[in-house]
């Protein structure tokens, strides 16, 4: 079967933030296994593990970034920001097209759960081994739910906020090189949603679920 060279799709910002996903997820990982090695407050490990744990905080900014730039720019190319934005919502509409999905939810999550983790690295003081390494765990869990990585045809992992419409929508439309042409605007926003409330009620939700961890991680240190 001949390859499709479709016309006008931009996906260097899609896979810069597929490949912010997985650095987060790498990241985390290694973070909290040095988190979980360190022996003390001033080793190598422990050292390893505060800048795994920063560069995944950059890679979460980075997927948060990347993913507002593709659905304000309605690039409508990829799926998420076809099925929750379109032209005519206004801006504080656009803002809560980000958490509409269940991707953009995770992200929002993971967000707050790495500024709370920046914070607790600065301030755990003697408590910040145990707690950064919980935090990490949690990280790694979060950023799995954004991977969308399909493993042998048999499950995927996670759903990528990155992901091509094409790839997720099998219709004739797509033998045509440039189908894009023929995308004149998104879904948009479910009309239940178009409220100014849902664009400040998700992120205080979010914030909630993620400061419930903190005093888990102190607890669970303490143990």
């Amino acid at each position: 079967m001949a390859t499709i060279t479709y016309v006008g799709e931009r996906l260097f910002i899609g896979n810069l933030g597929h490949l912010f996903v997985v650095l987060s997820f790498v990241a985390a990982l290694l973070s909290a296994v040095f988190y979980t090695r360190a022996k003390t407050d001033k080793s190598t490990e422990r050292n390893l593990g505060r800048v795994f744990f920063g560069l995944h905080a950059i890679s979460v900014f980075g997927i948060f970034i990347t993913l507002f730039i593709i659905i304000q720019n309605h690039y409508f190319e990829y799926a998420y920001a076809y099925e929750h934005s379109s032209l005519k919502l206004p801006i504080r509409y656009m803002v809560s097209c980000f958490w509409e999905g269940q991707e953009g939810s995770f992200l929002l999550w993971m967000v707050w759960n790495a500024i709370l983790g920046l914070i607790l690295m600065a301030t755990a003081k003697r408590w910040e081994r145990g707690v950064l390494a919980i935090m990490a765990l949690s990280q790694v869990v979060l950023s799995a739910m954004l991977l969308g990585v399909n493993v042998l045809d048999i499950y995927t992992i996670g759903s990528s906020p990155f992901e091509l419409l094409r790839e997720k929508m099998d219709i004739p439309l797509f033998s045509n090189p440039n189908y894009l042409e023929n995308i004149i605007d998104g879904t948009g926003l479910n009309p239940l949603l178009q409220n100014y409330w849902m664009v400040i009620h998700p992120p205080t939700l979010f914030l909630g679920f993620a400061l419930t961890i903190v005093p888990f991680a102190f607890a669970v240190t303490s143990l």
